[in-house]
């Protein structure tokens, strides 16, 4: 019996069995606590998938315009159908969005929307509403297997997304300009400018650029003047979109920008890869009305025609002997010209703004420095023009008071004030006064007076604006505000306030009368602000608008 008792107790068969079962509750534990964090983890997946999905389609209705504040909501709430099969809270299966209204970013909403990617700059309106935070309602996720069954949760649990816009610009040239307005309106208000005449300057020293230069952004269709002159020029602008905003500038050759944009009014200086054989590939607006006459021996026009001096060419397009307004008249403080000088001007094109045409510097009287009023010279255009243009003739009136009576320019235009943008439409939409002048001929004399406008018909091949072809002369050119934003040269990053339509007015070319523009300047007319709504998926511009997630 000794024996037994002893081997008894030398036995260690079994021994675990007891350290198995004291470690079973810990293992239990352990597998719940592990099955319960997997069933909360998943329920923050479901919950952050539902405030991502909701927040990009939120960002995709903030384009600026009247409403977008309330869509992006919408949007939001009406995005988010997904189902938490983890909450167990007892309130069902449905992931909600509380929506709210306006555009502030009340912290009860659900819907939260700001001005700034830093999303500390609360949206006031529709305009300025740019970035929307989206907040899901809370859920909770009681345990099922950790220890005191039912007695614990996840606590209330949300999740929260942070998305904006990402937008670019297609099919346009890729063209910036220095907001000359930046000290007194950074933000550019467009609606203050449309009609103002806007002399823009080249830099062409490459340095800083200040109010008023022009230059470029970089796109990904390479680098040199001849890519340069295929963006500018080409009726089919190469490499991708440009972004609307956080662009990058990239200095240019300003020659090629002279020539290239000089295509849009059928002059050639050369003939080069950019423009394919004969300039094919930058045709001209059908519509080339300017302030240059085309020399040449009688000959029709010509796709070859080139700008140069009237003693070193036999033929191309120049400036005339008797230029709008005249050299004697710069300076002038009244700024009227007399039927006579109005009659011998050579040629007549779109003037720029009268406070601009009568100075020597190009900036002249305009209380808004290369800005100008909007108020150009009418009674001399139409007066001048009228000539064999049988809806032109009642311009031969004997002052500017009965312009309007004559012509009746409130049934053409609408206004009595018509923008040169709207005369160049209507002309371009009536064939039969299209480029007449009171004389007709192309002439290999610049002696010749009164002959205001040697354009004879109309060049070919044209581009007539339509649903497949763009205008060419009207550009979408990004304003930036180049000294805050510290722009020279090369620049990453840098904020575009606007994005506006202008219209050409004028060749680039030097004009000797009054040193009115210098080489590589460019004149033009401010259409308006670039519409989101008008002309996207249009021809003259595609903007296309991806939202992305931020955090």
């Amino acid at each position: 019996m000794r024996r037994s008792v002893a081997r008894i107790l030398r036995n260690t068969s079994g021994a675990v069995a007891p350290t198995v079962a004291l470690s079973l509750f810990g293992l239990i534990a352990a597998g719940g606590i592990a099955f319960d964090y997997a069933h909360m983890a998943s329920m923050n997946t479901e919950l952050q998938s539902a405030a991502d999905h909701a927040a990009l389609a939120a960002a995709t209705q903030l384009d600026g315009r009247t409403g977008a504040c309330d869509r992006a909501r919408a949007a939001a709430v009406g995005m988010v159908s997904n189902q938490t099969l983890m909450a167990n809270d007892g309130n069902g299966l449905a992931v909600t969005v509380t929506q709210g209204s306006g555009c502030a970013a009340n912290s009860t909403d659900g819907v939260r929307l700001y001005q700034d990617i830093n999303h500390t700059t609360a949206a006031t309106d529709d305009s300025n509403a740019k970035f929307v935070m989206v907040v899901v309602d809370s859920r909770t996720a009681k345990y099922a297997l950790t220890p005191v069954v039912g007695a614990l949760s996840s606590g209330a649990m949300s999740a929260t997304a942070f998305a904006g816009l990402n937008q670019a610009i297609c099919k346009v040239p890729p063209v910036m300009l220095c907001n000359p307005k930046e000290t007194t309106d950074p933000d550019f208000t467009v609606a203050n400018y449309i009609g103002d005449g806007m002399r823009l300057i080249s830099n062409d020293g490459g340095g800083s650029y200040g109010p008023g230069n022009f230059g470029f952004l970089a796109t990904n269709a390479g680098n040199g003047a001849s890519v340069l002159g295929q963006e500018l020029g080409s009726s089919t602008v190469p490499g991708d979109c440009v972004q609307e905003t956080g662009v990058t500038t990239d200095p240019g050759n300003m020659i090629s920008v002279r020539d290239a944009l000089n295509t849009r009014f059928g002059i050639y200086t050369s003939v080069n890869s950019a423009c394919g054989t004969n300039g094919t590939s930058c045709p001209p607006s059908a519509n080339i009305r300017q302030d240059l006459l085309l020399r040449g021996n009688g000959a029709q026009y010509s796709q070859l025609g080139f700008v140069g001096s009237s003693s070193g060419n036999s033929k191309g397009w120049l400036e005339g002997t008797n230029p709008y307004p005249g050299s004697s008249n710069i300076g002038k403080t009244d700024h009227s010209l007399s039927d006579t000088e109005i009659n011998n001007i050579d040629p007549m094109g779109y003037p720029e703004d009268i406070c601009h045409s009568f100075s020597s510097t190009g900036v002249g009287d305009c209380t808004q420095g290369l800005i100008g009023d909007g108020n150009w010279d009418r009674y001399a255009y139409f007066k001048s023009n009228a000539g064999t243009n049988a809806s032109y003739t009642a311009a031969e009136t004997t002052n500017a008071t009965t312009l309007n009576t004559n012509l009746n320019l409130k049934s053409w235009f609408g206004t009595t004030t018509p923008t040169r943008y709207q005369v160049y439409q209507w002309e371009m939409a009536n064939a039969s006064t299209r480029l007449k002048s009171k004389n007709s001929s192309v002439s290999s004399s610049l002696t010749a007076s009164p002959n205001p406008a040697k354009l004879t018909g109309e060049p070919s091949p044209a581009i007539t604006p339509s649903s497949t072809a763009a205008d060419r002369r009207v550009l979408s050119v990004a304003v930036i505000n180049c000294t805050a934003e510290g722009l020279k040269g090369k620049t990453s990053d840098v904020e575009v306030q606007k994005w506006i339509d202008v219209f050409l007015v004028q060749p680039s070319e030097p004009r000797s009368v009054g040193v009115r523009t210098s080489n590589s300047d460019v004149y033009v007319e401010i259409i308006g602000e670039t519409d989101n709504a008008t002309n996207s998926g249009a021809v003259q511009l595609i903007k296309k608008s991806v939202p992305y997630l931020i955090e």
